[in-house]
This record gives structure tokens, sequence and C-alpha cells, in this order.
């Protein structure tokens, strides 16, 4: 983490996103965004809301909104069977719970603490328009339970790990990569997020994205890892690149932060 906050500081990056699993527990999680608040860095958490009702995290909501962490919350659908279809029984409840207290301390109401909700298909399709999407969440979960978020994101589902699994059992595999690379729009590719960030492990190795990193593809440089590499040979290196990247080109495109093209 150490090492990370110091590479930030010397390529003057402004910006950390923290992602997991669950990056809320990781024992270290508050030292480091401490950290990054006094080096004045834009922090941003992706949340699965159900961790915050667990023992021990209670006080989170509150340390969040102290440093200003905006929150990338995921709720797949709008609908309590689409969302405990995908994640389990009981999660949409749970989540509505979450959405609730956090909109109490004013995430997703105040503009200097955003909320944005993370939407992906339910199997082997695009996303659907994202603006549009947005209305219809922003619509049902109004009516229904009284949430506020800032914005909503659409992500492609990328074909690796057990979703992959999923597809070849299916016999689906080849018709989604057919359609991911039917779709490849070569206006994404300037704005996609392995041109723009690098995602660093556990252990400190360091990847192009997050994809990449569940894949064990780390970047292509000798240097492969926080505490070796140097800011020259970082912006230098090639990305590493596969078939499951035309997930990230297809369509509208997709990266971390929703479509690529509005």
């Amino acid at each position: 983490m150490q090492a990370a906050l110091q590479l930030a500081q010397d390529l003057g990056i402004t910006k950390l996103d923290l992602t997991g699993g669950a990056p809320e527990m990781n024992p270290h999680i508050k030292h480091l965004i401490q950290q990054a608040a006094k080096q004045h860095m834009s922090i941003t958490l992706r949340t699965n809301l159900t961790i915050l009702l667990e023992p021990g995290y209670e006080d989170f909501i509150p340390f969040f909104k102290e440093h200003r962490v905006a929150l990338v919350a995921s709720l797949p659908c709008y609908t309590k069977d689409n969302v405990n279809q995908q994640r389990g029984e009981g999660v949409y409840q749970d989540s509505i719970k979450v959405l609730r207290t956090l909109n109490d301390a004013g995430y997703g109401i105040e503009s200097h603490l955003p909320l944005q909700l993370v939407y992906n298909p339910g199997g082997p399709s695009l996303p659907p328009d994202q603006h549009t999407l947005e209305t219809e969440y922003r619509q049902k979960l109004l009516d229904r339970h009284g949430l506020h978020f800032t914005s909503l994101i659409t992500i492609t589902n990328v074909p690796i790990g057990r979703f992959k699994t999923d597809l070849r059992q299916a016999k689906q595999l080849d018709t989604y990569l057919d359609t991911l690379t039917q779709a490849f729009n070569p206006k994404t590719v300037p704005d996609l997020m392995c041109r723009h960030q690098v995602s660093v492990a556990w252990d400190g190795t360091l990847y192009d994205c997050d994809f990449n990193l569940a894949l064990r593809m780390p970047i292509q440089n000798e240097a492969q890892n926080i505490h070796t590499i140097t800011p020259t040979n970082l912006l230098r290196r090639t990305i590493a690149t596969d078939t499951h990247c035309f997930a990230c080109t297809a369509g509208a495109g997709s990266s971390c932060s929703g479509t690529l093209i509005q």
C-alpha cells in the first residue's frame, strides 16, 4: 500500500480506486484511505453493500463519509428476483437496507458523497443503453423504496472465471465471443481503462486491469511489481491483451466507470 501511494505521488496520480471482493475486509483499508486522503487523492471504493451489515463493519459508512470516499455499489437489477438469482437469496433485501442507510448519511443525495450503482447483464448479452436503464433504476428504486443514487454504471460481462465456465457448459461460449467481436467498436479504444490506470494486486504485482489480474496476466515489462517498477517503465509498458478484451470494446464500450461512448 505504501509503495502504491509513493508511485502515485511520483506520477502525479490523483485517483485511488479500491476493489475486492470486499475491500472493506482488508485489515489495513482504513489506513490506506487515511493516507490517500492526506495526499489529496480522490478515493473510490467498490462495495457489495451486504458486507456493511456484518458485525464489525458498522462504523464504515461514517468513516467513508468523513473521508469523502465515493462509493460504487453492486446492484445488478432493481428487482428482487433477479438480484437474488444472481447473488443469492436475501441479497436484494439486505442491499436495499444498506442503500437506505447510505441515503440517510447523505450518499446519493449530497454532491460530495456520490453513490453509483452497477448493472451487469444476467447472461451472454450486451448491456442496454446506460442512460435509458439509469432512468428505469431511478424511477423504480424511488417508487418502491424511496431510494436515491447519483448515477448508474453498466458493465459488459467479461468471459473469464465462473462466467466463462458457465458459458462453456451451456455451449454458449463461442456464440458470446462472436457477439463481442462482431460488436467491436474502434471508437472505444482511446478511453479503455487499461490505458489510463493500473491495477495493484495484494502482493504488489501490477496488472493492466482487474480482469487481467483475475487471469494472472501481469503487465508486459521486466519489472512487474510495485516495489521494483519505475515510473518510466510503467508508462512505457505494452498492455497485455487476449480475447476477453473484446468485452470492453463491444458496442458503447465497457469500463469500471461504465460505458465509454455516451
